[in-house]
């Protein structure tokens, strides 16, 4: 009968008596074994015979309890080896003569921990496993999807208007289609025949015209749906009453061509290497390198790894067109849709007259001004639409064709120029805009010195997002219902009105007025419904996906940028609104705080300039509002409608009401993208350059009771200033009737916009202008000319009003001016490089035209000469300094916060993260921008020009304060 040992975990060793025959114990290098099969414990004595002997031990009188294992395994491992403490003079050992049976013990406690550890580890394993090969195969299922994505959108589209033909001619019937496929079915069969007939001629022609080496490059079909949707894409876009200049509709078209004969040549390699090698090939005479590269490449398409075969295959590709090309290509694609699109009014509208069939397009020559606003003229070849294509356009924007959509994988990480982003739509980590000097800079340029750049760039590319299913609904809901609130365009044009009957010359002149108005506001209104159209199609098509990405790259000064165009975080409150986090994160006691902090932000109306404590008051005395939003949004209160940023503040008062009533709201996982906004951050890197003391409380570098407001303090300084001019004589002081309508439409938004580009360069006309439309939108002035007048003014004052109160940012701006002046003088572009390592050069040449000839007409393209315009070099390079340090700044509170393993997305001056990571950002923003400045950034900067041209004289640097940088650690509104 076996019996059973007991071991006590108690620091009293427990003794156990054993029967010996032995006289002495045995020598302490004999060994224990034990064996997890049978549960039995042998001894082996240490000479050379293998035999083992069970090993008899006597049970302790009364049996030990074994209490439950502890939390910490390795606690349990020492504890009771401790406590294995058996006498040797106790062991009996059995020879194999002897017939007693084997006792059996049971495990100590530390035993099973190790057996229970095993078991344990080895299951975590085959789940980790077996989790990532799930994660693997959806990775893989993803990637496939977006390949798909960005090189099959057009063989898709073609399909669609084939199968579309089809059911016409079988049903002889048009299927009934949303008005914009409409109108593409109708041109698409005969653009495509004249493509057809366009590459043939010049197949057969002996003199061939410039464009021909393209124009077969793609099928006519493909080609005819590029030129159909690049074409309506610029017309919604375009804000010129349906006309879109020749020269940009060439060139974008072209460009389109260009990029789609890329992946179209790429794919087809990829076909024909995948082909199993036959006689046929062998006949073909391919040389040994060919076959090698076949080879490869059909390994390397077998095992997924189309990276590399894009790699194998990149000096077969063909040389960038050039401007030249795509403009002559394009314009003559132009010219066969102008030739080969109609169309006409519904039948219900014809009554018995015959079919007004009428072109879509026409080419004609129209005076365009040369920016808004100016007075200015000139004739350019335009190509504009029929009326009746705008009819009904902006309500079906959303079945355009959007190549570049976000990722649904994490974007190629980036490793050079145009080595990253996507994966094979072409990508460039910098957006040059064709400058050369530019291009040459970046491609010149180590790896090694871009590394921080490249990875900022990949760690804003990684954030995960998701469309907000319930904000969208929302959204969704108000546009069917005509829109006009939350921030979206009225569905509906304003009527212009009839022409009056008088024939009074003043009632005519004011008719005229009324009826342009009335024009241009309709034609603002299609833009932005065209606009929120496909921000809403963008969202609709992304709603149901787990997550994706935007990747990301840089503006010249390094600024960075999502390449979407239309459903981004840096976009409008709409897109703001609709998107958050895909990874969710318990709010935690810090995050509820922050996501009340939050919402009072967004709601703003002066709310957002109050304290912490004063912002969380305002909340919970609004609760029964947030409560009531969330619920009812469309149907209830609307409380929400009443914020700043609406649909942003619907999201937040949904998150809050959801961890309001949960019975645990710290525990309740939150979506939402926490925003950190600087306080007019171009100030406050002014501020920091300059350590003035008085300009850096007034933006927030220091400690305060409340936020500073460096916007109401410019406003205030205005409303002194214009109440006195207008308590002077009117007859002697031309301002004091303006002074007097004025004084009381001041206040922080009508001075916000021009106070914030202010050091960013912000001209006289362009402050003119910012102030005019927030006149307009108060409505009080409705006179056109008085408006202009009085903006006018107004614009004076501010700047003004600047001047007197930031003198030391006035100083350093000059400065930075004066040296970029030196410079450009030498017929120089000025050039830096940021704190990370980013090359910048201003790209302001002067332009000089290029005159070709197209079939169309002749095109006059600008392309940047050799010489450099000193004044625009002069007047830009202050605010591009400042720009390339706040990318600075936010690149390097990236790398910081992927290395705390927050998750971060940075929109220029605004930092956003979740909810429970919020303080944690806010101690990285600081310490980074106290180690950004606490670098000679000006010293360095002086020492560089100084260097570059050492025949040059610049300025001396301008004085600075005593301001000490430390003090932005403890500023609690530093970022708010």
């Amino acid at each position: 009968m076996a019996s059973t040992a007991s071991f006590s975990p108690s620091p009293q060793a427990q003794t156990y008596t054993c029967s010996s025959r032995w006289s002495k114990p045995p020598k302490l290098n004999h060994k224990f074994l034990f064996s997890s099969t049978s549960n039995s414990l042998f001894f082996k004595p240490s000479h050379s015979s293998s035999t083992h002997f069970p090993l008899s031990l006597k049970p302790p009188p009364e049996p030990v309890h074994i209490p439950p294992l502890r939390d910490s395994i390795q606690d349990n491992i020492v504890e009771n080896s401790m406590n294995f403490q058996i006498p040797m003079s106790e062991f009996h050992l059995i020879t194999p003569q002897e017939s007693a049976p084997r006792i059996f013990i049971q495990d100590p406690p530390w035993i099973a921990s190790l057996f229970l550890k095993g078991i344990y580890k080895r299951a975590n394993q085959e789940l980790k496993l077996e989790s990532k090969e799930i994660e693997r195969r959806n990775y893989n299922l993803l990637r496939r999807r977006q390949i798909k994505a960005e090189t099959e959108a057009w063989e898709r589209m073609v399909d669609e208007y084939k199968d579309l033909e089809k059911v016409m001619r079988e049903k002889k019937l048009a299927p009934n289609l949303p008005y914009v496929k409409a109108l593409f079915l109708g041109w698409f069969e005969p653009l495509r025949e004249a493509i057809a007939r366009e590459q043939k001629t010049q197949q057969t022609k002996k003199h061939k015209a410039a464009f021909a080496p393209h124009i077969d490059l793609l099928p006519a079909d493909k080609m005819a749906l590029i030129v159909m949707h690049k074409m309506m894409g610029l017309v919604m876009v375009g804000n010129q009453d349906g006309c879109v200049q020749v020269v940009q509709a060439a060139v974008h078209i072209g460009m389109a061509i260009e990029q789609e004969v890329r992946i179209h040549s790429f794919l087809e390699k990829t076909k024909n290497l995948q082909k199993k090698k036959t006689g046929v090939a062998d006949e073909d005479g391919l040389s040994k390198e060919k076959e090698i590269l076949r080879k490869r490449v059909n390994g390397l398409i077998r095992r997924k790894r189309l990276n590399e075969v894009q790699k194998l295959l990149i000096k077969e590709e063909m040389k960038p067109w050039g401007r030249d090309k795509q403009a002559k290509l394009g314009s003559r694609l132009i010219e066969l849709l102008t030739e080969t699109a109609y169309v006409q009014p519904p039948l219900s509208q014809l009554a018995d007259s015959p079919p007004d069939v009428r072109p879509a397009f026409r080419h004609r020559f129209k005076a365009v001004a040369k920016s808004p606003g100016q007075k200015i003229v000139k004739n350019y070849g335009v190509i504009e639409c029929d009326p009746l294509v705008l009819t009904g356009l902006d309500k079906t924007a959303k079945h355009m064709l959007i190549p570049y959509v976000p990722m649904l994988v994490p974007p190629k990480r980036w490793k050079g120029y145009d080595k990253g982003g996507h994966l094979f739509l072409p990508s460039y980590v910098m957006r040059t805009h064709g400058s050369r000097k530019q291009v040459d800079a970046m491609r010149n340029i180590s790896r090694n010195q871009m590394q921080k750049v490249f990875e900022a760039l990949d760690m804003l590319g990684s954030t995960k997002w998701r469309v907000n299913k319930k904000v969208l609904s929302v959204v969704e809901s108000i546009w069917a219902r005509g829109g006009n609130i939350a921030g979206l365009v009225n569905r509906e044009d304003v009527p212009v009105p009839d022409k009056s009957p008088s024939e009074d010359l003043k009632e005519i002149q004011e008719w005229k007025w009324s009826v342009r108005k009335a024009k241009k506001i309709n034609q603002e209104r299609h833009s932005q419904r065209c606009d929120t159209e496909l921000k809403l199609s963008v969202a609709r098509k992304m709603k149901d996906e787990e997550g994706f990405y935007y990747p990301h790259n840089l503006d010249f000064r390094g600024r960075a940028y999502p390449m979407h165009p239309h459903l981004n975080h840096l976009s409008s409150d709409l897109c703001r609104g609709v998107l958050e986090f895909a990874e969710g994160r318990p709010l935690g006691k810090s995050g509820l705080r922050w996501l009340k902090i939050h919402l009072a932000n967004l709601y703003a109306g002066g709310v957002e300039k109050l304290s912490y404590e004063g912002r969380l008051a305002f909340v919970d005395n609004h609760i029964d509002d947030i409560f009531d939003s969330a619920t009812n949004p469309v149907n209830g209160n609307r409380w929400w409608l009443t914020a700043e940023d609406p649909l942003q503040c619907l999201a937040a008062c949904i998150n809050l009401s959801e961890a309001l009533n949960s019975p645990s709201p710290h525990t309740v996982i939150s979506h939402l993208p926490i925003h950190q906004d600087g306080s007019c951050n171009g100030l406050q890197h002014y501020a920091a350059l300059g350590r003035d003391t008085l300009e850096a409380a007034a933006v927030n570098l220091v400690d305060g009771d409340k936020p500073a407001d460096v916007y109401s303090e410019i406003a205030a300084r205005v409303h002194e200033i214009m109440k006195r001019d207008s308590n002077k004589d009117p007859t002697t002081s031309p301002n004091a009737l303006l002074a007097r309508i004025l004084v009381n439409q001041i206040d922080r938004k009508l001075v916000k916009q021009t106070v914030m580009t202010s050091v960013y360069g912000v001209t006289y006309v362009g402050a003119r202008e910012q102030i005019k439309r927030r006149l307009e939108e108060k409505g009080l002035i409705t006179d056109d000319r008085l408006l202009f007048t009085a903006a006018c003014y107004a614009a004076k004052v501010t700047l003004a009003a600047l001047g007197e109160i930031f003198q030391a940012a006035r100083g350093i701006m000059s400065w930075l001016g004066d040296c970029a002046k030196v410079i450009a003088s030498e017929n120089q572009p000025v050039r830096w490089t940021t704190p990370l390592g980013l090359p910048v050069v201003q790209p302001y040449c002067k332009s000089e035209r290029h005159l070709i000839r197209t079939s169309l007409q002749v095109l006059a393209l600008q392309r940047e000469s050799n010489s450099v315009d000193i004044r625009k070099q002069r007047t830009a390079f202050p605010p591009n300094f400042v720009h390339s340090l706040d990318g600075s700044h936010m690149m390097m509170t990236a790398l910081a916060c992927r290395d705390a393993g927050l998750r971060f997305a940075g929109v220029h001056d605004s930092f956003w993260t979740h909810p429970c990571d919020v303080d944690q950002m806010n101690e990285i923003l600081r310490e980074k921008f106290v180690e950004l400045y606490s670098m000679p950034i000006l010293e360095s900067l002086l020492e560089s020009f100084q260097a570059s041209y050492p025949a040059l004289t610049f300025p001396p640097l301008p004085e600075r304060g005593d301001f000490d940088l430390l003090q932005v650690l403890e500023s609690p509104y530093f970022f708010n």
